[in-house]
């Protein structure tokens, strides 16, 4: 009997063990199964850093329909190069594209100076590339009047009605606010626009505030130097009935810049692709019709500090 109980003790004892063994060899192979699940979620994360899709965001210098048709066959020539679909996307104004990039919606960004600076304050968006125009990387703001108002300063511009883009533009708002608040002593934009103007209307882009002006309802435009260019066609006498009042001082040329998200080894491959477009007459051709680009150049950060200065002078005091 005593003997038949030791063996069942025995058993018993080399069941359990048994069990126990199993049981860490379960937690440890569900500890390297879940080591194995974090190692490929990381990876995963790793490659989602190059989209399926890349999209490219722009904003409305001129009418929103004509920038989406223009830009097609870019976004289809940079897919090629780089083998990823390539989408680009017209937004509603500046702010909406920072936005976007912050939100890694929007991941190429053609996007103005004064806005290159909000979505890198706020989203370290990074400058890749600039615009050359006329073979400079900067330009001027300028103050379009009609030739026979009368108006011959910027003193008359006092009482008129304004008309600009949105408060998010480089020229058409950000640099001539803070010249007319700088010569007039006003210490914020809004002061500016109710006690020195009669009126304001934000247009939603430079050549909608050229028109206002030449149909009458507004006075004066804040633009890119010169957006009567762009209008010469639709409206053949503008360069006669339009004149240009003054012009601000040098601003940055526009940007194409890059959220943080994608790799940096991608990062060069755009950029090489979009400079490889120098020697591609029907490319550059497309990057005129859109924003009046010549050729495309390399850029750095420390060229926008100027527009960093004149922002943050007034930073709190314009709304986005």
């Amino acid at each position: 009997m005593k003997k038949l109980y030791s063996l069942l003790l025995v058993l018993a004892l080399v069941l359990v063990l048994a069990a126990c063994g199993g049981s860490d060899e379960t937690d440890s192979s569900n500890g390297t199964e879940e080591g194995d699940t974090s190692s490929e979620e990381e990876t995963a994360a790793g490659e989602e850093e190059i989209p399926d899709k890349l999209v490219i965001g722009f904003v409305p210098s001129q009418d929103s329909d004509t920038i989406a048709d223009t830009i097609e066959p870019l976004s289809d020539r940079l897919g090629e190069e780089l083998g990823i679909e390539v989408e680009g996307q017209v937004m509603t104004n500046y702010n909406a594209l920072v936005e976007a990039m912050g939100a890694n919606q929007v991941h190429i960004g053609f996007i103005p100076a004064f806005g290159y600076v909000l979505a890198n304050e706020q989203y370290d968006v990074e400058v890749i590339l600039k615009s050359i125009r006329y073979g400079s990387g900067t330009y001027k703001a300028q103050y379009v009047v009609r030739s026979d108002s009368g108006i011959e300063s910027l003193e008359d511009l006092e009482g008129t009605t304004w008309a600009y883009g949105d408060q998010g533009s480089t020229s058409g708002y950000l640099f001539p606010a803070n010249e007319l608040m700088e010569q007039f002593g006003y210490d914020t934009a809004a002061e500016l626009e109710s006690d020195f103007f009669g009126g304001t209307m934000q247009t939603g882009g430079h050549d909608n505030s050229a028109i206002a002006v030449l149909e009458g309802d507004a006075d004066v435009a804040t633009t890119f130097d010169d957006v009567r260019t762009e209008l010469e066609e639709e409206y053949p006498t503008v360069m006669e009935d339009l004149k240009i009042l003054g012009y601000t001082q040098e601003i940055p040329n526009d940007t194409i810049s890059v959220t943080q998200q994608l790799p940096d080894d991608f990062v060069q491959e755009i950029k090489d692709v979009f400079l490889s477009f120098n020697d591609d007459e029907e490319m550059i051709q497309i990057m005129n019709e859109v924003y009046n680009w010549d050729s495309i150049d390399e850029a750095t950060d420390e060229e926008y500090q100027v527009v960093k200065d004149t922002y943050n002078k007034f930073k709190d005091n314009i709304e986005l």
